[in-house]
């Protein structure tokens, strides 16, 4: 497994190279990862330690995908130290909290940039490496791309665009042999959120909403961005699949007067 991870950090960035690296390894298989960040933080080297004693080569990568020359740079650096590429998981991401109405055009093209384009650019940097090798790449969207946030600035529309962008990537690239799927999350506890999870009775009330009765862990994310990458999902492409624990389809639960057992 030779494998491109960006967004890397204690939340599904993190658990995404910890789920390909050790499932590689446990195969018996070489594992690679290249996990990047915009900035050097002490939790992605903490990372790549963690990897790196557990038996694969890393190495972390930094740079800000908002500027369009990082993607193909990462990308470059990423084959040269992986030898070729198997996967690319393009997690980072970015949000900016704001009503349309006050939203600043700058504001708007950052989360785009970040969120959608880079997707794009990182795509095409790898295209030959992944046709070579026959791989895959997963971005990482949101049900938010499907059910937009009020006063969440452009984050649903830019997850919204980005799911799109990997359908006609998946349509373009699918000749060459080239899989392009999404994985959108719903609630998940991720470092992001973390002051919401220190309140006992705001983590309690979000995880009465979702049907499973619990907010997703990080490591569930990266089963289904696995599995995506992974031969079992050989004839998958083109799709978002939706990782909630049923929440987004589970509106109809909270409508007042609803039958109830008896």
């Amino acid at each position: 497994m030779r494998a491109l991870v960006t967004g890397v950090s204690h939340g599904i960035g993190g658990a995404t190279c910890r789920k390909l690296a050790l499932g590689a390894l446990e195969r018996g298989e070489p594992a690679r990862i290249v996990a990047t960040a915009t900035g050097e933080r002490q939790d992605l080297q903490d990372l790549v330690d963690e990897l790196r004693a557990a038996g694969a080569e890393a190495t972390a990568l930094t740079g800000n995908l908002a500027d369009p020359e990082v993607p193909a740079r990462l990308v470059a650096e990423a084959v040269e130290f992986c030898g070729g590429l198997d996967a690319l998981v393009s997690n980072a991401a970015m949000r900016h909290q704001a009503t349309l109405l006050d939203l600043t055009v700058d504001k708007w093209d950052q989360v785009f940039d970040v969120n959608a384009k880079a997707t794009w650019l990182l795509g095409r940097a790898a295209h030959p490496a992944l046709k070579a090798s026959q791989g895959a790449i997963v971005a990482v969207s949101s049900i938010a791309g499907i059910f937009p946030h009020a006063n969440y600035g452009p984050y649903a529309a830019s997850k919204a665009a980005l799911i799109t962008l990997c359908q006609q990537m998946a349509h373009e690239w699918g000749p060459d042999g080239v899989r392009v799927n999404c994985v959108a999350p719903g609630i998940t506890r991720t470092p992001n959120a973390a002051d919401v999870y220190a309140d006992p009775e705001l983590a309690a009330a979000r995880a009465a909403i979702v049907p499973l009765g619990r907010v997703a862990d990080p490591s569930e994310m990266a089963g289904a961005i696995a599995f995506l990458l992974g031969p079992d999902a050989s004839y998958v492409t083109g799709q978002n699949i939706v990782v909630d624990g049923g929440f987004a389809a589970s509106v109809m639960t909270t409508v007042p007067g609803r039958p109830t057992p008896t």
